[in-house]
């Protein structure tokens, strides 16, 4: 398909390849200095180096060409010396495709009572030995050249978007602007690794706005909005994405912190949104659940002891394939295994990232053959009985960029 438009900066080419005529969703390809991904994205989440369920094999095997690393915990452990002497965490997990480290920034909600905020960085109490650390955006930045990441996010101060303290997120907002600019100064190896920067500003979109133009002014080869996925409602949520990507560049990627509920990154997708991380399919397969187009299947239930069918119908996972014999997995094999074999985890670890992986192939091909709202109807009305149980805040915000859920374009 031919390029509509391209941008490229040092370790990362932008090629827009289509857009939606309706909607403000995207279909581009980022090439990274371990090979180009299809946006718009799903990353799975491997937070130490490895993803909860699947070797670097199996993870291959689902399509994924860009996951995530968090730097906090790799700092920990194994620690910089090991990441340094192995040389870098693509070496260490064997994995020969694209990887963005998190800052560790969102420690500072998930683990806030160890965790002390000033101007110098984060203090905080190691949750393996109980020693005191501090993370600043320079030691951040030192970490995530040594771990080698293709993309790496800068250290931002993050609030959860609850907070009412307006004063907190403010300081909050524009220190995060400040550490980046100590983020881009102790970044050592700017031809081989990405810096994104990270819009804060809570749930107020005039905040949000001038922290917008303040990244956008630092000209990163990337732009990702954070602080969200905090238990603000979805219709705040949905307010704050259409804000911000109203303000960015065409031609750069744009990513959202921390969303992975199939409804959010289909709808994420209509507000302009790109690239999108989450711990949640792997989780929610530690407890027995399978992502499917008609919801999520809880395979402790008994109704599955006796039931032979593959986890999902039409799904083209190795789990749900048949092979040579012609036999998928069963969901009476899943449910049989999944309060007491870690194979089930596994299987359904399998599914879930394949799953979500393909869900962005598909809204991908409908974007690029300008069919998108189509898509988002079907994938609603796939997902729910009735018209009436559609989330409201989904419907609104689709009508916002030129959908109705309940009908034809607007």
């Amino acid at each position: 398909m031919a390029t509509m438009a391209s941008q490229s900066s040092a370790a990362l080419t932008f090629e827009l390849v289509a857009r939606c005529s309706t909607t403000r969703a995207r279909a581009s390809v980022l090439t990274l200095p371990h090979g180009p991904v299809q946006l718009p994205l799903f990353m799975p989440v491997a937070t130490q180096a490895s993803l909860k369920g699947l070797t670097p094999e199996q993870l291959a095997e689902t399509g994924c060409r860009l996951c995530l690393n968090n730097t906090y915990h790799l700092g920990l452990k194994p620690g910089q010396g090991v990441l340094a002497a192995v040389g870098g965490a693509h070496k260490l997990q064997g994995w020969n495709y694209n990887i963005l480290t998190d800052s560790g920034g969102f420690q500072m909600v998930s683990l806030l009572k160890l965790a002390n905020i000033t101007e110098e960085g984060v203090r905080f109490l190691s949750p393996h030995d109980g020693t005191p650390m501090l993370l600043t955006p320079e030691h951040s930045i030192g970490l995530q050249n040594t771990i080698g990441s293709d993309i790496m996010m800068q250290l931002d101060d993050v609030l959860v978007t609850t907070s009412p303290d307006k004063a907190r997120m403010r300081e909050a907002m524009e220190r995060s602007v400040r550490w980046l600019d100590r983020c881009i100064a102790a970044h050592k190896n700017p031809t081989t690794q990405n810096l994104f920067c990270i819009i804060q500003g809570g749930l107020d979109v005039e905040m949000r706005r001038e922290c917008t133009r303040e990244m956008v002014a630092r000209d990163t080869p990337g732009i990702a909005i954070g602080g969200l996925s905090g238990g603000e409602a979805k219709a705040d949520y949905c307010r704050v994405v259409a804000t911000c990507t109203e303000l960015l560049p065409e031609l750069k990627p744009r990513y959202v912190m921390g969303i992975g509920y199939p409804e959010d990154l289909v709808v994420s997708v209509a507000l302009g949104a790109d690239m999108f991380d989450c711990v949640w399919p792997t989780r929610t397969a530690r407890f027995g659940n399978a992502i499917t187009k008609r919801g999520v299947l809880n395979f402790r239930n008994a109704k599955y002891a006796g039931d032979f069918g593959a986890i999902e119908d039409g799904c083209g996972c190795i789990c749900c394939r048949k092979g040579e014999g012609g036999i998928a997995v069963t969901r009476a094999f899943v449910h049989h295994n999944v309060s007491k074999e870690t194979v089930a985890a596994h299987l359904l670890s399998i599914h879930n990232v394949w799953y979500q992986l393909n869900l962005m192939t598909e809204v991908r091909d409908a974007i690029v053959a300008d069919e998108y709202p189509k898509f988002l109807r079907q994938f609603f009305a796939h997902l729910y009985a009735d018209k009436a149980d559609y989330p409201l805040w989904a419907v609104e915000a689709l009508r916002g960029v030129g959908v109705d859920l309940n009908g034809d374009e607007m």
